[in-house]
C-alpha cells in the first residue's frame, strides 16, 4: 500500500524504492530496470493469488546503476527511509528525496571535468522565444530571448541534455529537436506563468526585482526561467541553493556563429575523425583546472565583440607572458586546486564528503595566497581582477581547523575531524582507542595465559568480539569462556570481561561518528553561507587559469599578440593554422601565409587552386585566428590586424541531412541563404565552394548572383573569402572594384604537381583533378580516358565560359582568354619551367 501511494504520485519514473540495504523495484518497473542494468528480474507471491516482479541492487551500488538506468532515458525517483528502523515498530516512513532525469544527474561519474552538462527550458509567444539554461552540477543560471529561428544556434551553444517544454507543443518536428535530440519533458501549460515565475525568481534570489541582473525586459525569459526554478525544486525535490546569480544572454556582446561555423571550423568536434583529436580545443587547452578548462568551451563559444574586455584580457596574457617565473608559479598552484564550482553542486546534493570539503579549503587558501602574491603588482590589468576576489580567510582557516588532513572519503570513518575540536569527541575518541588497545592486550594476554598462539579475537556485525580458537586447542578452552559459535575448523567464544570492553568501544564509536556528523553538518552550513563569495571567487581563479594558459600556449607554439580594431579589416602575415599545425611531421614545416582584406577597398577574395593545395585549411585558418583573437588569445602569425567580426559564417564541403529531408545541394543552398539574409559589413564569410551540388551552369550562376550581392548589396559588403573551382568566376574581378583574384600556387612538370601552399594574386589556371585522381590512385586507364574526354571539352565550341559576351566570335574569346591568361602572370617570380609550361598552355590555345 506505501509503495503503491508513492508510485501513484510518480507513474512517469522508475521508483527506486529503499528496503533496508537495497533499492527494489517492483512490478513493470523491476522489468525495465534488470534489462538495463542487467540484473536478475524475480517473482514473490503477494498472499494474493498474484505475482510481484521484483529487481533489486544494494544501495551502495547506486552511483553504477543510476546512470545506467538515466542514460536509457529513465526519470528515476529515489525513495528513501526516512526513519530509522531500529526506532519504529511496524512500516518505516518513505519519501521521494530526489528525481533524476539526464539533464540533471550530477554524480562523478557522469559528469567530465572539461565540459558542463545543462539542462533547459523553452516558452514561445509567436515569433519569439524566452530560454534558461542551468548547470546543475554548478549552478550556473541563464535567461535569454531570440527569435524562433535563431533558438536552434543558440541552445547548439550549450546541447543541453534535456529540456523542458509545455505539454500545447508540438516538438517533434522543430529544428531544435531534430538537431540536438535532448530527452524531452513536457508540463502542464499553466506552469507557464510570467507572474508566478517572476515571483519564484525573487523570491529565491531575495530580492524585490530582477533589474539588477539585467534580465527584467526579458518576460519570455523569465517564464522560462521561473518555470524550470519550480520544476527543479517541485518535481525534482532538488535543492537549488546554489543558483546565486542569474546571468543574462545577450547576443549583442557575443561574436555569432551558426552551427554549421562551429562545426566546419573543427572548434570542438573533428570532421574526420571522433573525439577532441585534430579540434582547436584540443590544440589550445593548456588549462589547470576543470573550471578553466569549461570557461575555455564557453569563450570559444561565444567569442567577444566588446574591444576593451578583449584588450583587458590580452593585457593580462601578455603580463603573465613577460612574467615567466610567476607564470610557472601559478601553473604549479593551479593543478593543486580542486573544482570548487562542483564541490558547491555537491553540497547542495547533499553528497559531499570529508576529502572534498579538506580540498575546497585548501584550494581557497591557495586563492588567497594569489590575492597576496598579485595584490603587489603595479599593472593594472592584474588588479582589476584582485580587486573583484572575496575575502574568505576566516572560512579557509575554519576548514582547514576542523577537518583532519588524513581524513577519508567516508564521514563514518572516525578519522574526519581534527583533535582539540571538541572535548566530547575527544574523550569518546580516547575511549574508542583505549578499548581497541585493551582489546590488542587481552588477546596477547590469553595468547600467553593459554598457550594458544593460533587464538585470535576477531569481530563481527552479528557477535561482535568473539575469540577464536581451532579445534586442535578445544582442550585448553577455560570454564570461563562461552561457547558462541561452530565453525569447520574452529570454535568462537566470548566473555563477561570481552563483552563489557566491547559495548564501551561500541558507544564510544557510535558517539564519534554521531559527533563528528554534528561537526562536520556545522562546517557545511557555514560553507552554504559563502556559496555566492565562493563561486565568484572560483570563477575569477578559472579566469586566471584561463588567461595564464593563453600564455603559456603563446610561449610554446610562437603565438603574438593581435591588434584589435573596431575597423572592417584583417591583416595577417604568415599566419599558420593552430591545429593542422600541430598534427604535422615533427620533420614537415607549416606552409604560412599572409591575408588582407578590407570591407572598403579588397573585400572579396577569390581563390582558386586545385583539391589538397589547402584552400579549405587557409579559410579555417582565417576563421580560427579570428576566434582566437576575440576571445582574447594570441594568435599563430607573425602579426595580426583584427577587425571585430560581429558574425562569423562558413559554407564548407559537402553533407546532407537525410533525417530533416534535406539534399546535400539543400543543406548547402540553406547555409548559404542563411548568410545571405543575417551577413553584416562587419561579418566574415568563408565560402569554400557554392553550386558544386547541382549542374556546371546552373552551380556557377548561383555562385555568381551569390558573389555579385556580397559585393553590391550595402546592407551586407561583408568580409569574404571564396575558394572555388569555378575559374569562370575570376572574370568578376573586372566589374567588382572590391574582388580581388587569389590562387594556391602549384608546381606543375610533365603530369605531376607540387603543391607549395602559398595564396597569391591572381587567378589559377587549372584545377589539376586528373592529377589530383592520379595521385589518389586511379586506374591509368581511367586517367588516360580522362585526358581525351577533358581534351574534346576543351576544343568544343559550346563549353565556352558563360560568363564571356554572347555575341563575341570564338576567335575574340580565345584571344580574350589568353590575352587575360597573359595579364595575370607575375613575370618577376615565374620559374623556367612555369613560364616554358605556360608557353606550351597558350600554344595549346591558339591551336584551338
Amino acid at each position: 500500500k506505501q509503495y503503491n501511494e508513492i508510485k501513484q504520485k510518480y507513474p512517469d519514473s522508475i521508483l527506486l524504492f529503499r528496503m533496508g540495504d537495497f533499492y527494489e523495484t517492483f512490478n513493470e518497473d523491476a522489468v525495465k530496470t534488470s534489462k538495463i542494468i542487467g540484473i536478475v528480474l524475480t517473482k514473490r507471491a503477494n498472499g494474493h493469488a498474484s505475482e510481484v516482479k521484483l529487481a533489486g541492487f544494494p544501495y551502495h551500488s547506486l552511483d553504477i546503476y543510476l546512470p545506467q538506468l538515466v542514460a536509457a532515458g529513465n526519470k528515476v525517483a529515489i525513495c528513501e527511509q526516512i526513519e530509522n528502523a531500529n526506532d519504529v515498530k511496524g512500516i518505516v516512513k518513505r519519501k521521494v528525496v530526489e528525481v533524476v532525469t539526464p539533464g540533471s544527474i550530477t554524480l562523478d561519474n557522469t559528469l567530465q571535468n572539461k565540459t558542463n552538462k545543462y539542462m533547459a527550458t523553452i516558452f514561445k509567444e509567436k515569433n519569439i522565444t524566452g530560454y534558461c539554461i542551468f548547470e546543475p552540477s554548478t549552478g550556473q543560471f541563464l535567461i535569454g530571448e531570440c527569435l524562433e529561428k535563431e533558438l536552434t544556434n543558440n541552445l547548439n551553444k550549450y546541447y543541453p541534455d534535456e529540456v523542458i517544454i509545455n505539454k500545447k507543443t508540438v516538438y517533434s518536428l522543430e529544428k531544435w529537436f531534430l538537431e540536438l535530440r535532448p530527452y524531452v519533458t513536457q508540463i502542464e501549460n499553466y506552469k507557464f506563468s510570467y507572474e508566478n515565475s517572476y515571483r519564484e525568481l525573487t523570491e529565491h534570489m531575495s530580492v524585490k526585482t530582477l533589474k539588477g541582473f539585467g534580465v527584467e525586459n526579458f518576460k519570455l525569459g523569465i517564464v522560462a526561467a521561473g518555470t524550470l526554478i519550480c520544476y527543479l525544486k517541485d518535481t525534482l525535490n532538488n535543492n537549488i541553493s546554489h543558483i546565486t546569480k542569474i546571468e543574462p544572454i545577450l547576443s549583442d556582446k557575443y561574436m555569432s556563429m551558426d552551427i554549421s561555423t562551429i562545426k566546419n571550423l573543427e572548434i570542438f568536434n573533428s570532421l574526420s575523425s571522433s573525439g577532441v583529436h585534430g579540434t582547436l580545443v584540443n590544440s589550445i587547452d593548456f588549462t589547470s583546472t576543470p573550471g578553466g578548462a569549461r570557461l575555455l568551451r564557453h569563450w570559444l563559444l561565444h567569442p567577444q565583440k566588446n574591444i576593451s574586455i578583449i584588450k583587458e584580457r590580452l593585457r593580462v596574457v601578455s603580463y603573465f607572458k613577460n612574467n615567466k617565473t610567476i607564470l610557472k608559479n601559478l601553473r604549479i598552484d593551479l593543478k593543486q586546486t580542486c573544482d570548487s564550482e562542483r564541490i558547491l553542486g555537491k553540497i547542495n546534493k547533499e553528497n559531499v564528503n570529508p576529502k572534498d570539503i579538506l580540498a575546497l579549503g585548501m584550494t581557497l587558501i591557495l586563492i588567497e595566497k594569489w590575492i597576496k602574491e598579485l595584490s603587489s603588482i603595479k599593472d593594472k590589468s592584474i588588479t582589476n581582477i584582485i580587486s573583484n576576489f572575496y575575502n574568505l580567510n576566516k572560512l579557509s582557516s575554519k576548514i582547514t581547523k576542523v577537518i583532519n588532513v588524513n581524513c577519508t572519503s567516508n564521514i563514518k570513518s572516525g578519522n574526519t575531524i581534527n583533535k582539540n575540536i571538541s572535548k566530547k569527541l575527544d574523550g569518546f575518541k580516547a575511549i574508542s582507542n583505549d578499548g581497541k588497545q585493551w582489546i590488542e592486550n587481552f588477546q596477547q594476554t590469553e595468547i600467553d595465559r593459554l598457550s594458544i598462539s593460533s587464538l585470535k579475537v576477531g569481530y563481527n556485525k552479528i557477535f561482535g568480539y568473539y575469540i577464536d580458537i581451532t579445534k586442535t586447542n578445544q582442550h585448553k578452552v577455560p570454564e570461563n569462556y562461552i561457547r558462541k559459535q561452530t565453525l569447520v575448523n574452529s570454535e568462537r567464544y566470548i566473555t563477561e570481561e570481552l563483552k563489557i570492553h566491547e559495548e564501551k568501544v561500541l558507544e564510544a564509536e557510535v558517539e564519534v561518528q554521531n559527533i563528528e556528523h554534528e561537526i562536520f553538518t556545522n562546517l557545511i552550513s557555514s560553507i552554504t553561507e559563502c556559496f555566492f563569495k565562493i563561486k565568484e571567487n572560483s570563477f575569477l581563479f578559472n579566469n586566471l587559469d584561463l588567461l595564464s594558459s593563453f600564455s603559456h600556449l603563446a610561449l610554446i607554439k610562437n603565438y603574438v599578440k593581435p591588434d584589435v580594431v573596431s575597423d572592417s579589416i584583417i591583416k595577417l602575415i604568415d599566419s599558420r593554422h593552430p591545429v593542422v599545425e600541430d598534427l604535422l611531421p615533427t620533420t614537415d614545416n607549416f606552409i604560412p601565409n599572409n591575408l588582407i582584406i578590407d570591407a572598403n577597398s579588397e573585400q572579396i577574395q577569390l581563390i582558386t587552386g586545385p583539391n589538397m593545395a589547402g584552400k579549405s585549411t587557409y579559410l579555417r585558418q582565417v576563421g580560427i585566428i579570428v576566434i582566437l583573437a576575440q576571445i582574447g588569445c594570441y594568435i599563430p602569425a607573425k602579426y595580426g590586424k583584427i577587425g571585430i567580426v560581429d558574425r562569423l559564417f562558413t559554407r564548407v564541403g559537402a553533407s546532407d541531412n537525410l533525417a530533416g529531408g534535406e539534399s546535400t545541394f539543400l543543406v548547402e543552398m540553406n547555409e548559404a541563404a542563411n548568410i545571405l539574409n543575417n551577413a553584416t559589413p562587419n561579418s566574415l564569410v568563408l565560402l569554400d565552394e557554392i553550386g558544386r551540388g547541382t549542374s556546371t551552369y546552373d552551380g556557377l550562376s548561383i555562385a555568381t548572383a551569390i558573389t555579385e550581392y556580397i559585393h553590391n548589396n550595402k546592407s551586407i559588403g561583408s568580409r569574404t573569402i571564396f575558394a572555388t573551382h569555378y575559374h569562370e568566376l575570376t572574370s568578376l574581378s573586372k566589374k567588382l572594384k572590391r574582388l580581388m583574384n587569389y590562387h594556391i600556387q602549384v608546381e606543375e612538370f610533365e603530369d605531376k604537381i607540387v603543391f607549395l601552399r602559398k595564396i597569391t594574386k591572381g587567378t589559377g589556371d587549372k584545377s589539376y583533378g586528373i592529377q589530383v585522381g592520379k595521385m589518389a590512385g586511379l586506374p591509368d586507364k581511367v586517367i588516360n580516358r580522362a585526358k581525351e574526354i577533358l581534351l574534346s571539352y576543351d576544343s568544343s565550341p559550346n563549353n565556352i565560359v558563360i560568363l564571356k559576351n554572347k555575341k563575341m566570335s570564338h576567335k575574340e574569346i580565345i584571344y580574350d582568354n589568353i590575352k587575360e591568361f597573359i595579364d595575370e602572370i607575375d613575370i618577376n617570380n615565374i620559374t623556367p619551367i612555369t613560364a616554358l609550361q605556360r608557353l606550351n598552355d597558350i600554344k595549346k590555345k591558339i591551336n584551338l
